[in-house]
């Protein structure tokens, strides 16, 4: 699931990963894609961290709610926005973020990777 409220970043984002070979429901909407969340059926989330009416963390802890199961990697074009907006129930250690602009090759490694460790 890639939920970015960017429509062009989800497009690239989508046809990007598409052409690596995954399958790929993306939303523009939080809310939309909370409603739409299926348990056990995503491998991994791609959570924009600034999304309108609610933020990336905050889909996040709704979302694990439902399930606690597969794997997030957050997407942020600040820095200080994501270490300002952390959940403390985030370990310090979590480690999957891509600053934007990200490349293609590093949306598909990072997905790769965050795969394998599920």
């Amino acid at each position: 699931m890639l939920v970015d409220d960017e429509h062009d970043n989800n497009l690239i984002f989508t046809i990007g990963l598409q052409d690596a070979g995954f399958e790929v429901d993306a939303y523009n909407d939080p809310k939309l894609a909370l409603s739409a969340f299926k348990p056990d059926y995503y491998d991994l989330l791609i959570l924009d961290i600034r999304l309108p009416k609610m933020n990336g963390y905050e889909l996040y802890d709704k979302i694990r709610n439902i399930d606690n199961k597969g794997n997030v990697c957050f997407l942020t074009a600040s820095e200080r926005y994501k270490e300002e907006n952390r959940p403390s129930s985030m370990p310090d250690d979590f480690t999957s973020f891509l600053i934007k602009p990200t490349t293609i090759d590093d949306l598909v490694g990072k997905v790769n990777e965050l795969i394998k460790q599920k």
